[in-house]
């Protein structure tokens, strides 16, 4: 198991040494200027400046074959073999018509993506026609195969039975546990996550460090840091303790209702009573911020009715008031499901890429509308992939996939990482190796990924402020990367 490790975190050390400091009484405020201008460095910014990363998590592994889509013609025609495709390259089975993807065909139109140096060309879900033209405009980008490593592997390494020296992530294939692994670099049961972590090493420059992580889908271990906590709001605002809002009646009786407010917020001499009141005070203080900063205008742009859009549309309407709320750095969650597609691939599919699609695309909107493009960056994350191979009506749990980062400071246009060969076979050669074709998967196009979660991850930290030498305590796998053909840092931020 590869858990973070808080103490290479250079503020949490410095904050554990303030709290020892505390008792040199008046020495303590210089003791902190000092240590603060040696340490919050990589977070020294301007007045005014502002950033966010927002994730959107696709829960139950998305299909990695039909949303970024082999389209040139020797490409296709292997996706489309192995996926049960009809003559003249139409549907079929679970592939997608190569005409039905013409509307969403990604430029530039080739380029050496892969170990074979062929020319491919790819075009996205016919459903993702708004985030193609992002694309096509420079304001998107696609991370080819990435997926959760402990350190770079090959197939043979993978098959290997050192698992010491080539360790494979724990509970490969395992729902719950490879979205904590994308989330935290552990298993289910980890308790904090590199967006939290991220924000961590953020907190000196948010006035409230309440609203430094901010969840819009419920509690995720990825908006945990050690001392960050995810603030949850709702698609409609933030939540309520109904029975503490001034003025309200229960069981109808507004004198009940003052009784319960002034119950909540009391001081007590229990300790842990006290401790509760003080929890439900601060409830109470955030909410009501919440509310102030959401009392400005929201952007103009229009946001579709499902719920990730809706999400989306809050995320936008807090970074709108993030003035009120103190806020400089900001990672936000939101998420959608229904990405298990073990049947009903071509039904569902297709619908729900459109979703994700058009909410991205309006949110990238909204903050061009806000003047902060190149100050926002959403990018997407899952599971793990899916089989290349059909099981008859879906695909099967797999492992790397493509994912997608949009915004202003996205150096769009382009794909980044290493392109997989279309194969699902397990040929090798008289020596006994994998024919090149084969070695990118593990089995039924099960992609083996050939660029890591902390790589990416890695590189949305850094264009976020976080230093080289506060990289480990928020990615513990970092170290193992970096070597050729596993940079750091990916190249898709500006």
């Amino acid at each position: 198991m590869h858990l973070l490790q808080p103490d290479l975190h250079s503020r949490r050390a410095f904050l554990k040494r303030s709290g020892q400091l505390a008792l040199s009484g008046t020495a303590l405020p210089f003791a902190l200027n000092l240590a603060a201008m040696g340490e919050a460095a990589a977070f020294n910014a301007p007045a005014g400046d502002y950033k966010a990363l927002v994730c959107i998590f696709l829960y139950g592994g998305n299909d990695y074959g039909n949303t970024v889509v082999p389209y040139d013609n020797a490409s296709y025609d292997l996706y489309s073999t192995i996926r049960g495709g009809g003559p003249a390259r139409s549907a079929g089975g679970i592939a997608l018509g190569q005409s039905a993807l013409a509307p969403t065909l990604l430029g530039p139109l080739s380029a050496p993506l892969d170990s074979l140096s062929v020319s491919r060309q790819f075009a996205l879900n016919p459903g993702m026609t708004a985030l193609a033209g992002l694309f096509n405009s420079g304001q998107a980008a696609v991370q080819l195969n990435v997926g959760t490593l402990v350190k770079p592997l090959t197939r043979v390494q993978y098959n290997s039975a050192d698992h010491v020296s080539y360790p494979r992530p724990p509970q490969l294939f395992s729902h719950n546990d490879q979205q904590s692994i994308w989330q935290s670099s552990s298993p289910e049961g980890s308790t904090i996550g590199w967006g939290g972590s991220m924000a961590d090493l953020a907190l000196s420059l948010n006035t409230a460090a309440t609203f430094s992580c901010m969840s819009v889908t419920g509690n995720a271990v990825f908006l945990s840091g050690n001392q960050a906590l995810q603030y949850q709001v709702s698609t409609g605002g933030a939540i309520k303790i109904n029975a503490a809002v001034a003025g309200a009646s229960v069981y109808g009786s507004s004198a009940v209702g003052a009784a319960m407010n002034s119950l909540l917020q009391q001081k007590r001499s229990h300790i842990l009573e006290n401790e509760y009141n003080k929890v439900s005070t601060r409830a109470l203080a955030a909410e009501g911020v919440v509310t102030s900063a959401l009392a400005a205008a929201p952007p103009t742009t229009v946001f579709a009715t499902d719920s990730l859009a809706q999400q989306l549309k809050m995320v936008a309407r807090l970074i709108k008031g993030r003035t009120v709320l103190g806020a400089r750095r900001q990672v936000f969650l939101v998420s959608m499901g229904g990405f298990d597609l073990h049947d009903n691939l071509i039904r569902d599919h297709g619908p729900l890429l459109a979703k994700v699609s058009d909410a991205m695309t309006a949110f990238h909107a909204a903050t061009v509308e806000m003047g902060i493009a190149k100050q926002v960056t959403a990018f997407t994350a899952s599971d793990f992939g899916r089989t290349l191979a059909s099981n008859g009506d879906g695909a099967d749990h797999g492992w790397g996939s493509h994912h997608f980062v949009v915004g202003g400071a996205v150096k769009g246009q382009q794909f980044y990482g290493t392109a997989p060969p279309v194969s699902v076979a397990d040929t090798k050669d008289a020596g006994g190796n994998y024919l090149p074709q084969n070695q990118w998967h593990v089995g039924q196009g099960r992609l083996l990924p050939s660029t890591s979660v902390d790589q990416y991850a890695a590189t949305l930290a850094k264009w976020f402020g976080v230093s080289a030498s506060e990289m480990a305590g928020v990615l513990p796998s970092i170290g193992n990367f970096g070597g050729t053909g596993y940079p750091v840092d990916l190249g898709f931020m500006a």
